[in-house]
């Protein structure tokens, strides 16, 4: 059997594991370790199964990962999205679409402390889209802007899969992180544009079902002679002012924002101890906020938010355990030379061939999460854009942005789902409203793919 046959061999092995919903991390694993004894013998085999594990993930650089994942649970717990959202539907109360661009800014705000796109999209699910649909969205939209947004949580930094990029590559963690500021400020932007555009009809019919639902009810109160069409709220912010507002969500947020980077930036703390240091005072916020209701709710917040961050921590792990041993058998059969030999002498134009190895992660998104991606593709695409001359920094945003694309389109799109399980919707009536963002998101990256600077110009300051 040639080293070629036997690679495809493995690649089909572990797609019909995964189609036979094998949990990714096994998958992986199971599918390197058959690769490593047919191609090395069972010496070279069980010798790599017994260290991998071990030398894959007691590197110290990985601890960044669970504080940063702490910290989100923490910022979840201590209700920061809840009062972020509030804050934002009151300030966005008068744009066309206020509610949905309100929604995309929470999402943006709650990303930069949390780092998951899951958590955001679960978190904003239970807060806006029930609004959304008392306020003449349509479902679809309502629940599609939810999905989309969410996404921001794996762009914005603290990122985990921008991290977890950096640390694979050997590229400067800092640098990484600043590359995604500017791109996740205009995806926030461009879904906000959209739901601007989107929404002007929908406000035209929630107007007109408000005032029909007055005139009905001033209709019964001149039979009656009560005066209930006065009880029906004008304003989803009727009462509400500045001064009662949550303004100390934004404060929070912007706090942990300054912690991380600002602290990471300055010099003062290196990349893992801003993510510690961010992590302890998401957990004093969490005491501060919870102990208005009393000692016991705010150790039961505390314990979810740890075991939460456990099980977080303990997925992404078997995913980089795994992915090493499918990544041992690859570099042995010298999969990435050969793919690199075999592009780079094809000469085509770097720029089309580079468009085309990125583009395929799309179909890939449709069918494993966003770990599972980063984990298989980096390593193979990452020495063809460098032989090819680009930035690592350039694509790791471009490789983010198209997970992004992934986690919302079907089948898996595994935003969606969680929407759909946080607000009882089905499914496809997500992926429905969802299509339009698809598009707005691939505009976004062939902006990003043309012009380069825009992830670059950040990272280009950082100096460490």
């Amino acid at each position: 059997m040639t080293v070629t046959t036997l690679v495809i061999l493995v690649v089909i092995f572990m797609l019909v594991l995964l189609a036979l919903r094998m949990p990714v991390a096994f998958a992986l694993a199971l599918s390197g370790a058959l690769g490593l004894y047919f191609l090395r013998g069972d010496s070279f085999a069980t010798s790599s199964l017994g260290s991998l594990p071990f030398t894959e993930t007691a590197t110290f650089s990985l601890t960044i990962i669970p504080m940063f994942i702490l910290m989100g649970m923490f910022a979840v717990k201590a209700k920061i999205a809840e009062q972020v959202y509030r804050v934002a539907a009151f300030g966005f109360r008068n744009f066309p679409g206020g509610l949905g661009v309100a929604t995309v800014m929470a999402c943006a705000g709650f990303a930069a402390v949390s780092g998951s796109s899951i958590g955001t999209a679960a978190t904003m699910s239970q807060l806006s889209v029930g609004e959304m649909r008392k306020h003449g969205y349509p479902v679809s939209m309502a629940t599609a802007t939810v999905a989309v947004a969410g996404t921001l949580g794996v762009l914005i930094p603290p990122s985990v899969i921008l991290v977890l990029y950096a640390i694979m590559t050997g590229e400067s963690v800092a640098r990484v992180l600043a590359a995604g500021i500017i791109p996740g400020i205009m995806s926030a932007f461009a879904y906000a544009i959209y739901i601007v555009i989107a929404s002007r009809k929908t406000r035209r019919i929630a107007d007109a079902e408000l005032a029909e639902a007055v005139a009905a009810a001033a209709a019964r109160d001149r039979l009656t002679g009560e005066n209930t069409a006065a009880d029906i709220p004008k304003d989803l912010h009727e009462g509400t002012t500045w001064s009662n507002l949550p303004m100390r969500g934004v404060v929070r947020v912007g706090i942990l924002f300054f912690i991380v980077l600002g602290g990471m930036y300055s010099g003062i703390f290196t990349p893992t101890e801003s993510a510690a240091i961010g992590a302890l005072a998401a957990g004093i916020m969490l005491v501060m906020e919870r102990m208005k209701e009393g000692p016991k709710a705010t150790v039961q917040a505390l314990v979810e938010a740890l075991k939460e961050t456990a099980g977080t921590t303990s997925m992404v792990f078997a995913i980089i355990v795994g992915s090493s041993i499918l990544s041992v058998f690859f570099i042995t059969a010298r999969v990435p030379q050969m793919l690199t030999e075999a592009i780079v002498g094809a000469g085509w134009n770097p720029s089309i061939t580079m468009a085309i190895l990125l583009l395929a992660l799309v179909p890939l998104g449709m069918a494993l999460e966003s770990i599972s991606i980063l984990v298989i593709t980096v390593p193979l695409l990452y020495p063809i854009a460098t032989e090819l001359g680009f930035n690592g920094i350039w694509l790791a945003v471009l490789i983010v942005k198209l997970i992004e694309i992934g986690l919302v389109t079907p089948p898996v799109g595994i935003n969606c789902f969680v929407v759909a399980g946080a607000t009882g919707v089905k499914v496809t009536e997500i992926f429905r409203g969802v299509l339009p963002f698809v598009i707005v998101e691939l505009i976004l990256v062939a902006i990003l793919f043309t012009f380069p600077q825009l992830s670059l110009w950040l990272p280009s300051l950082v100096t460490f």
